[in-house]
């Protein structure tokens, strides 16, 4: 059996607030390396972009409503978001398709740091397979079922060309997981009971260049955060 990181939503907290939990939790680990050691809902919603009435209802359904005229505990909120986004465990990711954007992520520090463990490399590419990549041999995409079981792979990472996603995506979901992060410029069809984040990098692009031309424009050009939520 693969472990599957909890899923907020399911506890009752809102789709939009479980976005934006990432960024606050952002902001706090940059406080606390700084020392800070209690922050008020306005410093906070300023740094994560939001506006203080929504930062202090979203941190609502998380059970914790600050002090009166002290803030927020930096460490502990920091505790609890983390609790509740499962970063208090280490989940085991294997990414698919190790081209320079797939190297990219083997080789990002971050992950370690927040809870995720790079676990296995594969690829279909010969010239690819057997190569070190962030001290992991590439596996050959043969061996993802084996490599799934015997890792204790929580969450896939799929950053294949479009052509090959779906077939790795199916592949995961038939070897047990049941959490996507998708990378390849495609929707991909998965049963229910199956979470895929989609990451269009493109998209993200073009959504930039609107509200760039909007502004050349005249027009307000107001900030979309990478979840697709509107920044007040």
């Amino acid at each position: 059996m693969t472990r599957r990181p909890p899923r907020p939503r399911e506890r009752g907290i809102p789709e939009a607030t479980v976005a934006r939990l990432p960024v606050y939790l952002r902001a706090l680990q940059a406080l606390q390396d700084r020392g800070t050691l209690t922050v008020s809902s306005e410093h906070l919603a300023s740094i994560a972009g939001v506006n203080s009435a929504k930062l202090r209802k979203d941190l609502s359904h998380l059970g914790s409503y600050g002090t009166r005229g002290v803030g927020y505990e930096v460490e502990y909120l920091v505790y609890q978001i983390s609790r509740e986004l499962g970063l208090t465990q280490d989940w085991s990711v294997a990414i698919v398709g190790i081209g320079n954007l797939g190297r990219a992520l083997a080789n990002y520090g971050g992950f370690g740091t927040r809870g995720f463990r790079i676990a296995a490399l594969l690829d279909a590419d010969p010239s690819v397979v057997g190569r070190t990549v962030a001290s992991l041999d590439v596996r050959h995409i043969d061996n993802l079922e084996d490599v799934v079981r015997s890792m204790g792979v929580s969450i896939g990472v799929i950053a294949t060309p479009a052509a090959s996603a779906q077939g790795v995506a199916s592949r995961f979901v038939e070897a047990g997981v049941t959490s996507i992060l998708n990378f390849a410029p495609v929707v991909l069809n998965v049963p229910d009971g199956v979470d895929v984040r989609k990451v269009d990098l493109s998209i993200e692009l073009q959504i930039l260049a609107f509200h760039a031309q909007r502004r050349a424009d005249g027009g307000s050009g107001r900030g979309v955060d990478p979840a697709g939520l509107e920044l007040t």
